[in-house]
């Protein structure tokens, strides 16, 4: 039962990152490389995806691999000391900020850094 409530919140984390980043589930498949149906599967908890997969979806939603692998429980959910956490995926993993504030930051981030 824990590792259905993990998939799901996975799923949950995935297909909020999608929508922050304003892309159609068609859209982030094509991103990814990964079919429709089954991204749909991953977004409710259903399926188990590959690490393989979390990287497709990873590069799609700009986010680093390792955020998507921790949050599958592929990797420590602590960071080591010698790992830092990607601006971007602290300002996404945020609870206290709303979509649109997420958004609103990682462009200005970006806007700073030139990431465009």
């Amino acid at each position: 039962m824990a590792a259905e409530a993990a998939w799901q919140e996975l799923g949950n984390f995935i297909r909020a990152q999608r929508r922050m980043a304003r892309l159609s589930l068609r859209q982030l498949s094509e991103l990814s490389s990964v079919s429709n149906p089954y991204l749909s599967q991953v977004e409710r908890g259903l399926y188990r995806p590959s690490a393989q997969v979390l990287m497709g979806i990873a590069r799609a939603l700009h986010l680093s691999a390792e955020t998507l692998y921790a949050r599958a429980g592929l990797l420590d959910e602590e960071l080591d000391e010698s790992a830092e956490l990607d601006v971007e995926d602290a300002i996404r993993l945020d609870r206290q900020l709303s979509d649109d504030q997420k958004q609103a930051l990682i462009a200005v981030y970006r806007g700073f850094v030139g990431g465009g």
